[in-house]
């Protein structure tokens, strides 16, 4: 085996751990979301709410990117050698799983990744009416997802289907170059997945009008922020959301200076991968794990102070009625006994006269102030 085809595999072989990593990790966070949402209304936990309201964007922000790592799957040349996956299938098959990756990947998970990604640091501005607290912000948000991810779906899909004859356009005399179009090549009759110029062309304009929005967003957001803690958070998420997007657009534009299989394309390639997952996983951290577990620490606080003063108030209340009984016991001519088995265990108090004693204006005198609660 060439050393250029095991590199290839290794490179494909990281890819496909890294993916299946990412898919637990998602896994996990859709599960801990559904679980922080069950507890809070389980709990009572209304003010917690507005931390909870996203939580359908979240788990759609972690579908998007299981969406996106299956499909860097799809693409490695690794599952079209002899005896893998989709080796049964002919060339044109092939190529058309390459052709749906770049639609379905470059113009469609990564723009509505990212839009998600808007969405959900943007969410906090909004007004409280119509933002996270309003029932139908996640289904309002999802649509406009869609909506804005359009056209650049149909734009990759344009590049797409009429590539053939976009490259038969003549520039100065010369035909456009194939790798401005081209989504496959050949060799050894199967089809090697490639980047074609134009999509990574399209991406670049997405990603730039993209960061220049995250950077107005960042702004605000910070202006809002009092926490320092937060506020790093959200310097960290933007900045690194503003350096990696580009790097992968970058890379991805250099690949066509090589072929596939060979360690240029696969090393460009490979780190392209690495800058979108590094975003992916920094976003899950920071808008849907660390939201939740923050949340989840502050209900256990609330419950905690909750309890203290329970227990504090409790505690004066015992001690006020063990004063109480004292001083009766010191009075007990007088005719009065008070049942403080009862009122430890935050019942009424009642006072009864004692044989021979009258109490005038009634003959019970309840007392109701002193229950835990």
């Amino acid at each position: 085996m060439p050393l250029t085809r095991i590199a290839t595999d290794v490179f494909g072989v990281v890819t496909i751990c890294l993916v299946a990593l990412l898919i637990l990790v998602g896994l996990l966070c859709i599960l801990y979301s559904v679980y922080f949402r069950n507890h809070i209304h389980r709990r009572g936990y209304i003010q917690l709410n507005y931390f909870s309201g996203p939580w359908i964007i979240r788990i759609t922000f972690i579908l998007f990117a299981i969406w996106w790592g299956l499909g860097e799957i799809i693409r490695l040349s690794l599952l079209r050698h002899e005896r893998k996956v989709l080796e049964s299938l002919d060339f044109e098959w092939q190529e058309t799983i390459c052709k749906g990756y770049i639609v379905s990947n470059l113009g469609f998970a990564e723009p509505c990744l990212f839009l998600t990604l808007v969405f959900l640091l943007r969410a906090p501005l909004e007004r409280m009416d119509l933002g996270i607290l309003c029932r139908k912000w996640n289904t309002r948000t999802a649509g406009y997802i869609i909506l804005y991810c359009f056209p650049m779906f149909a734009l990759q899909l344009v590049v797409i289907l009429l590539g053939p004859k976009l490259s038969k356009v003549k520039s100065s005399g010369q035909d456009l170059p194939h790798y401005f179009t081209r989504a496959a090549t050949k060799s050894e009759n199967i089809a090697l997945c490639t980047y074609p110029l134009l999509s990574t062309i399209l991406l670049g304009i997405f990603a730039a009008l993209l960061t220049a929005y995250l950077f107005l967003l960042g702004r605000q957001i910070l202006k809002l922020v009092l926490n320092k803690g937060l506020r790093k958070r959200v310097k960290i998420l933007i900045l690194s959301v503003s350096s990696f997007l580009p790097s992968r657009v970058l890379f991805l534009g250099l690949s066509v200076l090589s072929e596939p299989e060979r360690i240029l394309f696969e090393a460009l390639s490979f780190s392209a991968f690495l800058a979108l997952l590094s975003i992916v996983g920094l976003c899950m951290c920071m808008l849907v794990y660390y939201p939740v577990a923050d949340s989840l620490a502050l209900g256990d606080v609330h419950v905690s102070e909750s309890q203290r003063r329970t227990g504090s108030d409790y505690n004066e209340a015992s001690s006020f009625i063990s004063s109480w009984s004292n001083n009766l016991e010191e009075t007990s001519g007088s005719g009065v006994v008070m049942d403080c088995n009862a009122a430890m265990h935050g019942e009424l108090l009642s006072f009864r006269p004692l044989d021979g004693v009258s109490i005038s204006k009634g003959t019970f005198v309840e007392l109701s102030g002193f229950t835990p609660n």
